[in-house]
């Protein structure tokens, strides 16, 4: 996919103007604590030039009552700026979190066959930070300190030209630069946040995978792959860090420069008499209210231009597209008899090596359809074209007679069980993994499941039974044990297609005997595709389906396939011998 940076237009019709009425309290909330802060240079002047020789009393205390409620508006409208704008941008972004992760949830399989889960962890968490800096404060000050510096630059000019000319230059040469640099960093943000989403996403793998790590004792291995990682992130930062410096250190410079200019000059117009103290002092006050905003812009740039940098990914992601496109997707099934037809099915990744090859079988409604094969032969595609996901390149999957490429994956998938040969279970309880497709299913309902599944013949030994914490990725349990809440979890959904993908891989022989058990009740009256290379797990099915090489060599029942003495005579006789 291309790649786009974002446009401040999407930015601004995404984020902006939906909070536009906040966003203009907090422009005049800045506005009126730019106009309180140019109280004091205009009081310094009159202090000097009028109130001290007149010694005026009266005057003075009005010039500091004056210049009090200037500092109280002051305060008042900087904290209400920040806690306004501040709170409004955390809320974003947890709204922009929550909307990055539930389109992630509609993506395809596919593509996060080709992401690290880290990755996309951070890309949630990470990158939409940014947009505080368009709706928090940031952008807010962006323009009051544009209007502060006008109005201050206004004021320099009435009162000394001369002088305003000479501060104009230079500052005219440091925006110059500062927008040159933004130009040059905004890359270096971007190449940020893509190096930080690996290397989370590589320690998120290495700790998941610990005890492969341990057991193969390749601690310095990923020691390694790590901090090659943090120095590749240590080295853009040190790029954006020289870059930044680079822009402090200039503007410091010019503007000192700047100030050394107006003492001379001022100091020259003060002994020729056409300058007051007075105004000097004015001058020299407001041309910081002037300078400062500018170099408070500049900070401000480079938040914006880390806040784009985020913001072009999350435009990237959620600008793919959807797995349940409705526009094509427009038929729904709400019950469905469970008839799956595969007719001249062909199946290729990225277009290239066709994996499957004119496929054509009809599994009936309640039929038992085994998928046997070598490994690679193209079973688990078979599978996933069952579960829709992968589409077919060429040919149909037909659910009762409808092409599966036009139905409603809600629809569908409601009435689809699954148990995968990679058990996915979450850090929590029993009781929690079995009810994840039913949270609200009853109690008689989840014990039914249960002892279907024979999950209570181990949970029974645990002190707390059903609400025992099983640990990451279930990691307390046995790989039989983890099968049978996943079995007891297909059972609680009670769909009408069930995909049984190695489902019995993991199982010692007690275990399996249990299994075997559960999976005739979770099959009863149930469209299943079974997926096994232990084959005397599916020597009753109603029609076994030999793969190799992305076609069907073989079809029939057990002992018809015996019979024939082919492809599946050859596995069963070789496991038989084992």
């Amino acid at each position: 996919m291309e790649k786009k940076k974002v446009n401040f237009r999407w930015a601004f019709k995404e984020f902006i103007w939906p909070r536009r009425k906040i966003l203009s309290i907090g422009l005049i909330l800045i506005i009126i604590r730019s106009l309180s802060s140019l109280v004091l240079p205009y009081a310094s002047k009159n202090l000097i030039d009028e109130v001290i020789p007149a010694q005026n009393m009266k005057a003075l205390s009005l010039l500091l009552l004056a210049v009090c409620i200037a500092l109280l508006l002051q305060s008042i409208s900087s904290f209400s700026l920040t806690r306004i704008l501040s709170v409004e941008a955390q809320r974003l972004i947890s709204l922009l979190r929550a909307k990055v992760q539930q389109k992630l949830l509609t993506l395809p399989v596919s593509f996060f066959d080709n992401e690290k889960s880290g990755a996309l962890v951070s890309r949630v968490m990470t990158d939409v930070e940014g947009v505080r800096n368009l709706v928090g404060t940031g952008l807010v000050q962006l323009i009051g300190g544009s209007l502060t510096a006008i109005i201050s630059l206004v004021i320099l000019i009435k009162i000394n030209a001369t002088m305003t000319f000479l501060v104009i230059v230079p500052v005219i040469i440091f925006a110059f630069i500062a927008l040159k640099a933004f130009g040059y960093i905004r890359p270096i943000f971007r190449a940020r946040g893509k190096i930080n989403a690996e290397v989370t996403g590589r320690l998120s793998e290495t700790l998941n995978g610990i005890r492969v790590i341990k057991g193969f004792n390749a601690e310095l291995q990923e020691q390694y792959v790590f901090e090659k990682g943090v120095d590749q992130l240590f080295q853009n930062i040190k790029k954006s860090l020289t870059a930044t410096a680079l822009i402090t250190s200039l503007s410091t410079f010019l503007l000192g420069l700047t100030s050394a200019g107006i003492m001379g000059i001022g100091g020259y117009y003060i002994m020729q008499n056409t300058m007051t103290y007075g105004d000097f002092v004015s001058f020299t006050l407001f041309l910081g209210f002037m300078i400062a905003p500018i170099v408070q812009m500049s900070n401000i740039g480079s938040q914006l231009t880390e806040a784009f940098a985020g913001l072009d990914r999350t435009q990237e992601l959620l600008q793919l597209d959807e797995e349940n496109n409705l526009a094509l997707r427009t038929q729904k099934i709400k019950s469905i008899k469970g008839e799956v037809t595969f007719k001249n099915l062909s199946f290729s990744y990225d277009d290239k090596i066709e994996v499957l090859q004119n496929i054509n079988f009809f599994a009936p409604q309640g039929s038992v359809t085994a998928l046997v094969g070598s490994s690679g032969s193209g079973k688990s595609t078979i599978s996933g074209l069952v579960t829709a996901f992968l589409n077919p390149t060429a040919g149909q999957v037909l659910i009762d007679g409808i092409d599966l490429s036009s139905v409603d994956l809600n629809s569908y998938r409601s009435q689809l069980g699954v148990v995968l040969q990679d058990d996915f279970l979450y850090e929590g309880t029993i009781r929690e993994n079995i009810l994840f497709p039913r949270p609200n299913a009853s109690e008689d309902e989840l014990l039914a499941a249960v002892r279907g599944a024979y999950v209570d013949e181990f949970a029974d030994r645990f002190e707390i039974g059903l609400n025992t914490i099983i640990g990451e990725r279930g990691v307390k349990l046995s790989g039989g044990q983890k099968q049978r809440i996943s079995i007891a979890r297909a059972l609680l959904a009670n769909p009408k297609i069930i995909i049984l993908d190695e489902a019995t891989s993991n199982l010692d022989s007690e275990s399996e005997a249990f299994i075997q058990k559960s999976l005739e009740a979770l099959m009863h009256d149930r469209t299943t595709f079974v997926i096994a290379h232990r084959l005397s797990t599916i020597q009753k099915a109603d029609q076994i389906l030999v793969i190799e090489n992305g076609a069907i060599v073989e079809q029939g029942k057990h002992q018809e396939l015996i019979s024939v003495k082919g492809r599946y005579y050859e596995l069963h006789t070789y496991q038989t011998r084992i």
